[in-house]
């Protein structure tokens, strides 16, 4: 099949129950090009994931667990439809989160920080307060806090993302289906500067409050709007609580969230609309973890083999799936032993580094890392990570203290074999891939703000 084959061939042309190497192929219906044809909408975003994450993750799926990840699926299969998409703000070529999501949220390029305003200050309507009042239900999943950038670029209007405490207040109003996540500091009074327990305020307008796994997973197909915010922070890296029972029983996965949201939603006859965020993929390549970053992508994926099973069989549903922009640029450069290496990671740099409250030994620091990671750094190296160990004289997004996370980050390069491009976010053009119906219409190259209208075009929804 030559390229021009492999992009133009839509996935209504798939026989269904087709099997091929890498197993059956999803069934989806062919639909009128041009007409609504979706009732449901997923979007799924891995906040921050560069081709090179994408790609890795694969890679150590495919090594570790011996298949491919469910998004390269769908292009090894040709089930789905792939796309580049641009991913600048109104105001730089490198957008951020918040601009990235006011994209596909308000349809509208909006400058760095803003959540659905325009640099007039004028306000541009959510697309999920648009489903919402088409008669849809419609949510939010995250694994950062529910009042971050890229929930709110779907839900909301405000001048600045990292006011989150307002941020959790304006959701108050909205009575929307479900919020999953974490942040509950920004709903506790004791946390607050205001003082608002914003969790009892919620109760009183009527929403159903989760606040662990188990509360959860007991959540049943009611009336009610759901809350559900699972610790303070961002929930625990996917590697990390791999190795924690503790973890696994308090805070539920992204997979295990989106599988209850879309039992939950899809009892709506007029359908729902829902994102879904990996947000901690962001963060990981913010401090070149390596670790973090690709078991997060994994953890991610396993919520989208969730979104495309439902929508197989649902045959209602489109799922999109992409990134709001590059981050950290990372690749594999060394040899498949240093990769190989990654399959018996137990710990995140995050663990190594950023739970230490006073500076380790060298041989202290050594030991951690093996136990972390499977390999043994030289003293000097140690030497050379401990150098930077307090120093904080240069500012981490999600990260206190940036030039120890770098130099570590450098120093695991000869073990791994994975190197950086930097630890911020980039211009790439990003992967965007869809399948159910309406994806049929995809184009080969979009505009990050395209992606709103075409979600209403493919339900039905007014634009307006």
């Amino acid at each position: 099949m030559n390229r021009r084959d492999f992009f133009t061939n839509g996935s209504a042309g798939l026989l269904a129950g087709h099997m091929t190497l890498f197993g059956e192929r999803r069934d989806v219906q062919a639909f009128s090009k041009g007409k609504p044809s979706a009732k449901n909408i997923i979007f799924m975003v891995s906040d921050g994931m560069s081709t090179g994450t994408l790609n890795m993750a694969d890679l150590l799926s495919n090594r570790k667990e011996g298949r491919m990840s469910s998004w390269m699926k769908l292009y090894a299969e040709q089930t789905g439809r792939r796309a580049f998409m641009e991913t600048s703000s109104s105001n730089a070529l490198v957008t951020d989160s918040a601009a990235g999501s006011s994209a596909w949220g308000g349809g509208k390029k909006v400058p760095n920080g803003n959540l659905n305003v325009n640099t007039d200050g004028s306000f541009n309507k959510p697309i999920l307060q648009k489903f919402k009042e088409a008669g849809k239900s419609v949510g939010c999943v995250t694994s950062v806090t529910i009042t971050h950038a890229t929930p709110a670029g779907f839900c909301i209007n405000n001048k600045s993302r990292g006011d989150e405490s307002e941020i959790a207040s304006q959701y108050l109003d909205l009575k929307f289906d479900v919020m999953m996540g974490g942040g509950a500091e920004f709903f506790l009074a004791e946390k607050r500067k205001d003082k608002t327990n914003l969790f009892a305020a919620f109760e009183q307008a009527g929403y159903t409050v989760a606040r662990s796994r188990d509360a959860m997973l007991g959540l049943t197909n009611q009336q009610n709007p759901i809350l559900g915010v699972y610790c303070e922070g961002a929930l625990p890296y996917a590697l990390d609580t791999l190795q924690n029972p503790n973890l696994q029983k308090a805070v539920p996965t992204l997979a295990e969230m989106t599988r209850k949201t879309l039992d939950l939603l899809s009892k709506n006859p007029r359908g729902f609309a829902v994102q879904i965020e990996g947000g901690k993929v962001d963060w990981a390549a913010h401090s070149n973890d390596a670790g973090g970053l690709l078991y997060d992508q994994m953890a991610f994926d396993e919520a989208v083999e969730a979104a495309l099973d439902f929508a197989a069989k649902d045959k209602e549903t489109l799922v999109l799936i992409t990134t709001d922009h590059g981050n950290a640029n990372p690749g594999l450069f060394g040899s498949d032993k240093q990769f190989d290496l990654l399959q018996t990671f137990k710990h995140t740099n995050n663990w190594i580094l950023g739970e230490l409250d006073t500076k380790p030994t060298t041989a202290q620091l050594i030991e951690r890392v093996e136990f972390a990671q499977g390999y043994a750094i030289k003293q000097s190296e140690a030497e050379k990570i401990l150098s930077r160990f307090g120093d904080k004289n240069e500012a981490g997004l999600y990260v206190a203290n940036k030039p120890l996370f770098r130099e570590l980050a450098g120093i695991q390069t000869h073990y791994t074999g994975i190197g950086w491009a930097g630890m911020d976010h980039s211009a790439d053009y990003v992967e965007l891939a869809m399948f159910g119906p309406g994806s049929e219409n995809l184009k080969p190259f979009v505009k990050n703000t395209e992606l709103h209208n075409f979600m209403l075009d493919a339900t039905g929804v007014a634009k307006a």
